[in-house]
């Protein structure tokens, strides 16, 4: 399914991962000044006037007791890792944050090619020493170690990451039996305005806690086409990547992922029931493997379900079916509006590629839809989602490649025939992106993974070597002209400086 990704991430510091600096500079709190008395008609007359639900939420206790149960499971995930730092990127704060450096080329970017020490989070949900943590922590890592709040120390190894949720498995290396542990919990059960609380390794300060609540629910900030996102207004901070979002029972209901640049108290968690989802396949095969339909997809709006003609106001309307595809074979046609699936309701085109990429391949599934204003029900075998991404299969590109790529922040590959076809692109050849690295030119010129660039200066782009050349002989400051093709046959033009 293609659907249109928000600019949101520009905003967005999507790896709360910290790079570990010699030094750390921290900021005096100021001396919080004394309470005014309470007066009797405080203490003793408002009280009676309160509603149940004001008593109840003031009637809260000292969460030490909460604390102290889970933060034995809480770890630290020390890695050094190898990042890639592209050409260009220099003068980047958010790498100058993260990666360390002076940000002015030099001896800064040299220090940037060396490997890095990094810290992030993570939790134990097995005792013989399973541990949850984010994608980004252990992304290029050489070599990841898990330091318990007791001070002892075990090599980690990865076991499953899947980087579209950001969720990453890791496992405990030496032989190891009744490690602490602590248990996901029902993310839908969290309810906006519940306390939940955060535990983590903030700025290499192990096993911080701070605490919030719930702020919303199902945010999209533009990570991926799965975004389903926790937002708390509980403190995150770099280092808390990876780290429990815990209710009040102590359970985890999220895996803290991200915060937004400049903004306070606004960060961002991976529901637990997405996790619970994906763990068995990350467990088992170390990737996880995705449903598919083959479709283009848009939210149904109140406007056009009075357009269709339709009874409802929320969905995901079928804007095109790719040739081929599973939508194609069961009879799916274009302008039908899906409102459930498996009797489970859709709410926009959002929710049903989230939905349709947790089932299994080969599964048949029930699509409740609308067709000519008439419901129906039409039973789909799902086919297995195209690696657009080139998550399963990244090839090493050849050194030109890789320096041109670097110069934009842009990984490309070649677009093969199967992609081609499950993905439902009419071109047969170009430059597939796969990655875009946030706030790089490649970022400011609105390139997303999927895109297919088949022109670049109004020449054609059969493979990813042709478009590297491409941005090798662009001269510095100059802008490159860049066709890109869609799913489906739809294109658009991108305007992308060279540094």
């Amino acid at each position: 399914m293609t659907h249109t990704l928000p600019s949101f991430r520009r905003k967005l510091v999507a790896a709360v991962l910290v790079w570990v600096s010699p030094t750390l500079a921290l900021a005096q709190a100021p001396a919080a000044k004394p309470a005014a008395p309470q007066t009797q008609q405080a203490a003793s007359g408002q009280a009676g006037n309160l509603q149940p639900a004001t008593r109840d939420s003031q009637s809260l206790s000292s969460l030490a007791p909460l604390v102290d149960s889970v933060k034995s499971a809480v770890v630290n995930v020390d890695v050094q890792a190898r990042p890639e730092m592209p050409e260009g990127m220099e003068d980047n704060p958010l790498f100058d944050k993260f990666f360390g450096g002076n940000g002015r080329g030099g001896r800064g970017r040299s220090e940037r090619e060396q490997i890095r020490q990094g810290a992030g989070s993570g939790f134990i949900i097995d005792p013989k020493g399973l541990v949850l943590t984010n994608n980004h922590v252990i992304e290029d890592a050489v070599t990841i170690t898990i330091r318990l709040d007791d001070g002892r120390s075990f090599t980690g190894e990865v076991v499953g990451r899947d980087p579209l949720t950001d969720v990453a498995v890791v496992k405990v290396k030496e032989k190891v039996d009744q490690l602490p542990t602590v248990k996901l919990g029902d993310s839908d059960a969290v309810r906006v305005g519940d306390w939940v609380l955060a535990i983590g390794n903030p700025f290499g300060l192990a096993s911080s806690v701070s605490v919030g609540i719930l702020s919303a629910r199902a945010r999209e900030i533009g990570a991926s086409v799965y975004d389903d996102f926790l937002q708390t207004d509980a403190a995150i901070n770099p280092g808390n990547s990876g780290g429990p979002l815990f209710n009040m029972k102590g359970e985890v209901v999220g895996i803290n992922t991200a915060i937004v640049g400049g903004g306070t108290g606004i960060g961002f968690s991976v529901p637990s029931n997405l996790i619970k989802a994906l763990l068995p396949q990350l467990e088992k095969e170390g990737s996880v493997t995705r449903g598919w339909l083959g479709v283009g997809i848009q939210p149904l709006t109140r406007e056009l379900g009075q357009a269709l003609k339709l009874p409802v106001s929320e969905g995901a309307i079928l804007t095109q079916i790719n040739p081929g595809s599973p939508a194609a074979k069961a009879g799916l046609k274009a302008d039908d509006v899906v409102v459930a699936v498996d009797g489970k309701q859709v709410r926009s085109d959002s929710e049903l590629t989230r939905t349709v990429a947790l089932k299994k391949p080969n599964s048949v599934t029930t699509l409740s839809l609308y067709r000519d204003g008439k419901k129906q029900d039409v039973k789909v075998t799902m086919g297995t989602r195209p690696d657009l991404e080139g998550l399963s299969k990244k090839k090493p590109e050849a050194a030109d490649e890789q320096d041109s790529s670097r110069r934009v922040g842009v990984s490309l590959q070649d677009l093969d025939a199967r992609t081609a076809s499950q993905a439902g692109f009419t071109e047969r050849a170009g430059a597939l992106i796969t990655d875009i690295i946030p706030g790089s030119p490649a970022d400011r010129a609105q390139l997303t993974p999927g895109m297919l660039v088949v022109e670049a200066n109004r020449k054609p782009i059969a493979s990813a070597k042709e478009l590297a050349a491409a941005i090798r002989a662009a001269p510095k400051g100059s802008t490159l002209l860049l066709r890109v093709a869609g799913p489906g046959g739809g294109r658009l033009l991108r305007a992308l400086t060279v540094p």
